[in-house]
């Protein structure tokens, strides 16, 4: 089975897994590890918790527009989670919108050096963004397979 195949067939099952995954991990570090969530934590949240929904709904019904509701949440989430990720490493300074009592350029987790919540959650959206971008090419390399060739007219 080839890559745009898997992709067409189980793409918005692959998106629902992460975006479940991102999710649950969110709310483990909120709600059970303690970690009060900065601004810009937030605004990802806002971005990822519906397309658990969507990519849902989606992959039950086969939705072959799941990729155009799917990736303006996803672009502005990776969007949000690189600029918080770099926040946090000090490439952009601290801003103004995150609270003095929850500043967004700490880091609550720190694995291997360099693997926070910010890039956890970029990982996230990157995923889900490619793989929206692959299923939308399958179904249009899909739709062009059926077209008829020229002079194939009879």
């Amino acid at each position: 089975m080839k890559l745009s195949e898997f992709l067409e067939d189980y793409g918005g099952w692959v998106a629902f897994v992460i975006a479940l995954v991102a999710t649950l991990g969110s709310l483990y570090y909120s709600e059970v590890a303690g970690f009060i969530p900065c601004r810009l934590c937030w605004y990802q949240r806002i971005m990822m918790y519906p397309l658990v929904l969507i990519t849902l709904v989606g992959a039950l019904r086969r939705d072959d527009y799941l990729p155009s509701y799917v990736l303006p949440l996803s672009i502005i989430g990776m969007g949000i989670s690189t600029y918080h990720y770099l926040m946090e490493k000090g490439v952009f300074p601290a801003s103004n919108t995150c609270a003095a009592d929850v500043p967004c350029n700490i880091s609550y987790v720190n694995y291997f050096g360099f693997v926070t919540i910010a890039l956890m959650a970029l990982i996230a959206f990157t995923l889900i963004t490619l793989t929206m971008l692959g299923m939308r090419a399958a179904y249009r390399r899909d739709e062009a397979g059926q077209l008829p060739l020229p002079g194939d007219e009879g």
